[in-house]
């Protein structure tokens, strides 16, 4: 039901992007650039054609439940998966696409509900979105589990994307990395819309997601429509399995979670990963992906399981090796075990990386992530008001201005990830002078090399015992004298009473 929901949600979007549109032809009195719905009549169905205008959300929603039905389930469905000629990509997923309401009552009412829902901001949407998701995520289907939204926007946010980056998650799911990518050049880059050339960028060149599971990407692509993407290129690839001819040194940066855990034979592996490290484990081939994707210069940030930073075999050796030496490891930041429940028990930590070929590891930052806002059981409650969650809290007041809202040391230690960003952004700086008992420091590659390219925090980091004042020995034998003669004269007196 809740796919069936996405379909409803994506005839909504067609018809808002058509109105637009239509709209700035009015206005220009140029042709419309994009005919979504095309004029005349389609040639579906057993009953004839209808015209194509009346497929258009706002007028099927005033239909009666059984016209409304007929036309959903005998010529907007078929419309859907035909439309792939727009050449944009979740009209390419479409094509999957099967309407399965079951009754015009229920598709009637289903569609008064999302009528009711003012959409015309991107939060609005992706409330609603991330709502759905989370209803997929918990009924379990197509095995996966989704990154909690604020540790996504942690990672956007040390990133710190740039109007001419070219982004990619090669495991996009429900492509929630670009979606909060694109939220952030959003808010930190207003102007990237001003000019052509770097609007057409966003919409068309910046945004780049693969999946192999059909659903997630039809979701995922129309994840990226409700926040405002036009032509994202999300589209189906095994990443692991499929060579990356056209893929490899194009992105310049790389946003995932990988799926963990798994493994592959060397014969359905691609080749061009097994050259970087000869391994089944899932979760280093992905490693080795993500540098066969990014170019020279590349950024990453990913989320590793913790055997990743200190596993002993010689795959996992080779690529800590390769990231250190041929490359420049930025940073580690370890993640409390609960981030993931009630989906998934494991450890993780967030690997950040550049892609140099040529070395530039001189210190790796890491930081212990103790708390992220939200309780670590499977409940996942949050533990703060919502403007103190996240990595930059804060709300808008009423002229949509944004107010930062600094936390409290007590709030600190319910939500460490606003410190993980700022402490970041100072890597170079003050935080190379923390000592090892912090909850963040450096560690000089030279140390990191000695210690067999071991990445996990706890091999560096020192533990620091509250100091015990011990009184001097001469005090405390005159107090045992002192107690021994107590005791002595009790015994005389009790010797006395008998």
């Amino acid at each position: 039901m809740i796919e069936q929901i996405t379909y409803l949600l994506f005839m909504r979007g067609l018809d808002e992007a058509h109105t637009r549109e239509e709209n700035k032809a009015n206005r220009t009195g140029k042709p419309m650039a994009r005919r979504i719905f095309p004029e005349g009549k389609d040639s579906i169905g057993a009953g004839g054609g209808i015209a194509y205008e009346d497929m258009r959300w706002s007028r099927l929603k005033n239909r009666d439940p059984a016209s409304m039905f007929k036309i959903v389930a005998e010529h907007i469905f078929p419309f859907l998966r035909t439309m792939a000629e727009a050449d944009t990509a979740h009209a390419t997923h479409m094509k999957g696409a099967r309407f399965t309401i079951p009754t015009p009552a229920l598709l009637a009412k289903v569609v008064d509900l999302l009528a009711d829902i003012p959409m015309e901001d991107r939060d609005t949407k992706g409330d609603l979105y991330e709502y759905m998701l989370s209803k997929i995520a918990s009924a379990g289907q197509n095995g996966q589990f989704r990154t909690p939204r604020h540790i996504i926007a942690l990672m956007v946010e040390m990133m710190a994307p740039t109007p001419k980056d070219v982004i990619c998650d090669p495991a996009c799911g429900t492509c929630g990395f670009l979606v909060s990518a694109g939220e952030y050049l959003r808010n930190n880059h207003p102007k990237i819309f001003h000019e052509t050339e770097s609007r057409e960028h966003f919409h068309e060149e910046m945004f780049h997601g693969f999946d192999f599971d059909g659903t997630m990407l039809r979701i995922g692509s129309m994840n990226m429509t409700l926040h405002g993407v036009e032509n994202p290129d999300i589209r189906y690839k095994d990443s692991l399995a499929q060579e990356h001819a056209g893929d490899a040194d194009r992105y310049s940066l790389v946003l995932a979670n990988p799926p963990f855990a798994g493994s592959l034979d060397y014969e359905t592996t691609a080749k061009d990963l097994i050259a970087i490290v000869k391994t089944k484990k899932t979760e280093l081939l992905f490693m080795a992906l993500f540098l066969k994707l990014l170019k020279g210069g590349g950024r990453a940030a990913v989320i590793v399981p913790d055997g990743v930073l200190f596993g002993s075999s010689t795959a996992h050796k080779t690529i800590r090796k390769l990231l250190v030496e041929d490359h420049r490891l930025d940073g580690i930041v370890k993640l409390p075990s609960g981030v993931f429940r009630p989906y998934a028990g494991v450890s993780t930590a967030i690997v950040l990386f550049t892609k140099t070929n040529s070395g530039g590891t001189d210190h790796v930052w890491f930081y212990d992530c103790q708390a992220d806002g939200f309780s670590l059981d499977d409940k996942r409650n949050a533990l703060l008001s919502p403007e103190k969650l996240g990595p930059v809290p804060g709300k808008r007041d009423e002229a949509g201005h944004f107010v930062h809202h600094a936390l409290s040391d007590d709030e600190h230690t319910k939500n460490n990830l606003p410190d993980i960003a700022a402490r970041w952004a100072e890597r170079h700086g003050s935080e190379r002078e923390r000592p090892r008992s912090a909850q963040s420091f450096c560690v000089p590659k030279a140390e990191i090399a000695a210690a067999g390219y071991d990445l996990s925090i706890n091999r560096y980091k020192e533990v620091v015992h509250e100091a015990v004042e011990h009184r001097p020995p001469k005090e405390i034998i005159a107090e045992l004298k002192a107690l021994e003669k107590e005791i002595a004269e009790g015994l005389e007196e009790l010797e006395g009473l008998l």
